[in-house]
C-alpha cells in the first residue's frame, strides 16, 4: 500500500481537527504509520481550517502535508470549502460533502464531523467496532452514543 492521503477541510468550529484525529487515531492503532498536520485560519471566527493525515502500512510517511494534486480523499464540512481545497484532490480522488448525508437526521449538527467520517468509513476496510474505539477514546463519553447514532447515519446514506 502506498501513502494514503485524506484531507479533511471546514470552518472554525465545524470539527475538522476533531474529525482528523480520530481518523489519526485509528490508523496508528491499526499498526499504520501516520503523519497529520493542520492548517489554521481564523478558526474561532469561522475561518478556513484543514487537516491533513497521511497513512501508510508498510513505508514510512515522509512529511505530514499533502502535496496538492495528491490527496484521495478531500471530506468538506462547509460546501465553501470544496474550491478552497479541491486543488488537494488526485485525479480520481473522492469529494464527500455535507450534501451526502441527510443532515436534518442528525440529533446534534455538531456532529456532522462524526457522520461525515461515518461517510468516509465505507471507503476503508477498518471496522464499524475499530472506528467506534478511535471516535469513543477522543470524545467524553456523554457523547458516545450520539456519536454512534451520527457515525451510522452517515455510514449509510
Amino acid at each position: 500500500m502506498s501513502v494514503m492521503n485524506v484531507k479533511f477541510a471546514g470552518l472554525g468550529g465545524t470539527g475538522v481537527i476533531k474529525a482528523s484525529d480520530v481518523m489519526a487515531e485509528l490508523v496508528f492503532e491499526q499498526g499504520y504509520d501516520v503523519k497529520k498536520a493542520e492548517v489554521h485560519g481564523m478558526s474561532q471566527r469561522g475561518g478556513s481550517i484543514a487537516s491533513d493525515v497521511r497513512f501508510a502500512k508498510d513505508e514510512e510517511v515522509q512529511s505530514p502535508m499533502i502535496p496538492c494534486g495528491e490527496a484521495d480523499y478531500l471530506v468538506v464540512f462547509d460546501e465553501t470549502q470544496v474550491v478552497v481545497n479541491e486543488a488537494y484532490m488526485k485525479q480520481g480522488g473522492v469529494l464527500l460533502t455535507p450534501a451526502d448525508i441527510d443532515v436534518s437526521k442528525l440529533e446534534n449538527v455538531k456532529a456532522l464531523n462524526v457522520a461525515m467520517l461515518g461517510k468516509l468509513s465505507k471507503y476503508f476496510d477498518f471496522t464499524v467496532d475499530q472506528w467506534t474505539v478511535a471516535l469513543n477514546k477522543l470524545f467524553a463519553e456523554k457523547f458516545h452514543e450520539g456519536n454512534k447514532k451520527a457515525f451510522m447515519l452517515g455510514r449509510e446514506g
